[in-house]
């Protein structure tokens, strides 16, 4: 009996010291629902290591067969190793020679997506991403926002938005549209019942809430047109760059001239597009006119330090360095606009289009990341959902989800 007991507490020791692997290079069957198992195992309560730049940013935790059936259930390929196996690999990452790092992630990030109530014209990359890995999330919009309640999210999210208040610069194509008008509706009512007499005036009150939200310490991740409009909502703070279709009255004439770049959070010396009829923001834009060719719209990832620069490590972990291009309302930023403190993250070989940017504003922190959806070259109004489960090895949506894990990690000094 004291034999078999032995022997049962030699075979629990050694199951408990076991590691559940998640490689995420090529030999991994889903991407995108890798990310969400790591969210959860967090929120289960355990450390995940993410391993910067091994096998494509794999993710590595204590075994359970809790966390092993639940990779099968999700489809996701994943390496039951020894604890000993375990240790030679975080020796490996460690070793002073390799450009490679660990990363605990410790705690579960709170996450709210910025969007309006009701099913839109479009859809949201961000949205598609979080649902398809199971990530947990909630949705706010301007009340929220106005009544302060960000500071309860560790991560917000921005898409396809017009913090100018110019209403998308749809309103040329489709403002008879039935969608169009009713958006129009939502949001001059939204900025009565807040106290404002414009939807500039509200949208512009929603962006500094979400310049202090970030000031504060909260990370923002922003696609398409938000991160061209939140800037240049910012720059135009006192003056007026709507015509009278948007606002009911005429655009400043002098509206360039007056904007302040000292308020913008990550671009300057802009021009802002003033013809209502265009759709266009701002010079910001690289737009599609240079590319609109997906066979050969790529963008390359930068490499970084892993040990010396963990931030931008893990924002750009991939299993592959070049990435297929895809359109939006801002498909790319154009690097001489981008402010010196950005730190860009890829661009188009040989050209001045930044692709996906990172950046510090006071003690947080946010990321920009040009088009509308990855996995659609020109995604357009009206256009069905993308399937993710077609798309489960996606390098572009990666990108995506690895800002969704950023604020789980345990933040450390950056070395010197």
């Amino acid at each position: 009996m004291k034999k078999l007991i032995l022997i049962l507490l030699i075979l629990s020791t050694k199951l408990f010291s076991q590691k559940i692997l998640i490689q995420m290079d090529l030999t991994q069957t889903d991407h995108l629902k890798a990310y969400g198992l790591a969210y959860w195992i967090v929120k289960d309560g355990s450390n995940v290591d993410w391993l910067l730049n091994y096998r494509g940013g794999s993710f590595l935790a204590e075994y359970s067969d809790k966390y092993a059936a639940e990779c099968r259930i999700r489809g996701i390929a994943f390496e039951t190793i020894s604890s000993s196996m375990a240790t030679q690999i975080e020796e490996e990452v460690k070793a002073d020679n390799v450009n490679m790092d660990i990363v605990k992630l410790e705690k579960s990030p709170k996450i709210a997506v910025y969007a309006p109530p009701g099913a839109q014209p479009w859809d949201d990359a961000v949205r598609l991403a979080l649902e398809y890995a199971e990530v947990e999330h909630e949705i706010i919009y301007d009340e929220e926002v106005l009544e302060g309640k960000l500071k309860e999210y560790d991560w917000l999210h921005l898409h396809h938005e017009d913090f100018t208040g110019q209403f998308g610069k749809f309103w040329r194509s489709y403002r008879n549209a039935p969608w169009y008008i009713q958006q129009v509706a939502l949001n001059e009512a939204m900025a009565q019942k807040m106290g404002y007499s414009k939807v500039s005036d509200l949208k512009l009150a929603v962006a500094l809430k979400i310049r202090e939200y970030i000031a504060n310490g909260g990370f923002v991740f922003a696609m398409c047109s938000a991160p061209d409009s939140f800037d240049v909502a910012l720059a135009a703070k006192d003056v007026d760059i709507c015509e009278s279709m948007f606002d009911g009255d005429p655009m400043d004439p002098n509206a360039q001239s007056k904007l302040d770049f000292t308020q913008t959070i990550a671009f300057e010396n802009f021009k802002i597009e003033k013809n209502p009829s265009e759709y266009e923001i701002s010079s910001i834009d690289v737009g599609p006119t240079t590319i609109n060719n997906p066979s050969i719209d790529y963008f390359t990832l930068f490499e970084f330090s892993a040990k010396y620069d963990p931030v931008p490590s893990m924002l750009t972990q991939n299993h592959q360095a070049v990435v297929p291009g895809f359109l939006g309302q801002t498909t790319g930023f154009k690097s001489e606009l981008i402010k010196k403190n950005i730190i860009k993250l890829a661009e188009r070989d040989g050209t001045n289009e930044v692709k996906y940017l990172y950046g510090n504003f006071g003690r947080g922190f946010f990321a920009f990341y040009g088009g509308h959806d990855p996995e659609d070259y020109r995604h357009g109004v009206g256009d069905p959902p993308t399937e993710l489960r077609l798309h489960k090895n996606s390098p572009s949506y990666r990108l995506i989800l690895n800002n969704v894990l950023f604020p789980a990690a345990k933040k450390k000094e950056q070395k010197t």
